[in-house]
């Protein structure tokens, strides 16, 4: 790999990384960055300048007291009757370097040490100029006396004291700059968080559009005219597009729908018309084949007058047309629709146990609803297969519960089997795929609701639960022997 290519693959690697840090951190990051890299740069050139200058002042305080002190000087002997005269510098040095933990020593020029501070420690050969012995900082001054000869006057400071001037200097300037970056990182992220509001109120009101499915709803844009306020102007407009399109689509979707209820009741009575003259031909006609192909074409048109039965009711109920509704007895209902199946059950077992309960409903949509049920666990069960249907009145309700002992419905299939068109793989009936689709939309039209139960090789079960009605009372004419009695 070249050397272009492995500075790209970096970069990318970078960019990747920071792409996934939230914006508010890589702006405030960004912020304390440069704040910090300003503030290095100022420490820097301030802890040089400031460190220069400390050890000038530094330099200049021990000439000055170096000055003072040979100054201030009045050396003499003094003699106090014992032969031995003594050494007297004229003034205390341990008074003048107490201040500041500076040593002086008083040499004579044959090197013998006339006076000398507590402690003092040895500073060197005598040089006439500034010099530094171990750690000290000296100052030499040479004075001539008449009656003692040249003496010299040697004043030392610890150079410690100033590095640790200049230490803590440093590290003043180092938690300033600490100090800042961390301020300017808290101040950005203040800021950011501020200045991000506007996209914050924005992504709310997004989601209370996502939730509520409504895309009418309005989207304020903030009072600065900048690049949110655009975006959330265009976001607005969009919402409006959607908002229109969603109407016009759900206008479109009710003509068809209206098309779709109004033709397939169209279709009833030319069907009905065609179903009676092809079992008339079916039964008049000698010749054998002619005869086979209008019974074909009778199954034909049964199937077909079938479908649109059921288009016809699956309009219906997405038009919110609602068929007259009576107090009737479900039991007579699962009574019907198991007679009718029992002829066509290919060897299945039907057993029916219905309690007498009244509903309020259409008597040819329940009809349809059993019938569909019965029929659904016939055509994925196989023969022998004991298929029950069970009326089961409960409080303000009433429960019609189809089940049988078969293989079960797959797993993949039990969130479907509801919508239109599904049919499964072990359908042998041929049918549509609208069976389950009508009797959810005739249980709903009913104030209802359908419920599935199904495990694999445990059988199926369809429970429609229904709002219970009480049973009108029949009017009486005066005629009527019903009266009297």
């Amino acid at each position: 790999m070249s050397l272009g290519s492995s500075i790209r693959s970096a970069a990318q690697a970078t960019s990747s990384g920071l792409d996934r840090i939230p914006i508010r951190w890589r702006l405030a990051g960004t912020s304390a960055l440069l704040t910090l890299v300003i503030l290095c740069g100022f420490a820097v050139v301030v802890g040089a300048l400031t460190a220069q200058k400390i050890h000038d002042d530094f330099k200049q305080e021990i000439e000055d007291a170096a000055n003072e002190l040979t100054a201030q000087l009045n050396p003499r002997f003094v003699d106090y009757g014992n032969g031995h005269p003594k050494f007297y510098p004229g003034t205390n040095l341990n008074t003048f370097v107490s201040s500041d933990d500076a040593a002086v020593r008083i040499i004579a020029a044959n090197g013998a040490i006339l006076a000398q501070t507590a402690k003092a420690p040895r500073l060197g050969r005598i040089v006439t100029t500034t010099s530094t012995y171990r750690g000290w900082r000296i100052e030499t001054r040479s004075r001539s006396l008449i009656d003692l000869g040249t003496i010299y006057v040697q004043y030392g400071r610890p150079i410690t004291d100033v590095q640790a001037t200049v230490r803590r200097m440093r590290l003043f300037l180092v938690g300033g700059v600490v100090g800042g970056a961390g301020l300017a990182l808290l101040a950005g992220l203040m800021i950011a968080r501020r200045a991000m509001r506007p996209v914050i109120d924005l992504t709310g009101a997004a989601r209370e559009i996502e939730r509520t499915r409504d895309p009418a709803r309005k989207i304020t844009p903030p009072p600065a005219d900048d690049e949110i306020a655009d975006l959330a102007r265009t976001m607005d407009g969009m919402l409006m597009a959607l908002a229109e399109s969603r109407e016009e689509q759900a206008a479109m979707l009710t003509r068809q729908r209206e098309f779709v209820a109004d033709a397939s009741h169209e279709l009833r009575t030319p069907l009905t018309s065609v179903l009676a003259n092809l079992d008339f031909l079916a039964e008049t006609l000698q010749n054998e084949d002619q005869r086979d192909a209008a019974a074909s074409a009778l199954r034909s048109s049964r199937r077909m007058r079938r479908l649109v039965q059921d288009l016809l009711l699956l309009a219906r109920a997405d038009a919110s047309r609602r068929a007259p509704h009576e107090p009737l007895d479900l039991h007579q209902v699962v009574v019907e629709a198991a007679a009718e199946l029992e002829p066509v059950a290919q060897g299945h077992e039907l057993v029916v146990d219905a309690s007498r309960a009244i509903v309020d409903g259409a008597r040819d949509e329940l009809h349809r609803l059993v019938l569909n049920l019965m029929e659904n666990a016939v055509k994925h069960t196989p023969p022998g297969t004991q298929i029950r249907a069970r009326v089961v009145p409960e409080g303000d309700e009433v429960h019609v519960i189809v089940e049988d002992d078969g293989p079960g419905i797959p797993a993949d299939l039990r969130d479907k089997v509801f919508e239109r068109f599904v049919r499964g793989a072990g359908d042998r009936g041929g049918s549509f795929g609208l069976g389950l689709s009508i009797v959810r939309a005739v249980a709903e039209s009913h104030g209802g609701r359908v419920e599935l139960w199904s495990e694999e090789d445990r059988g199926t079960r369809f429970t429609v639960t229904l709002p219970a009605a009480e049973p009108r009372p029949t009017p009486v004419t005066a005629g009527d022997p019903a009266a009297s009695a």
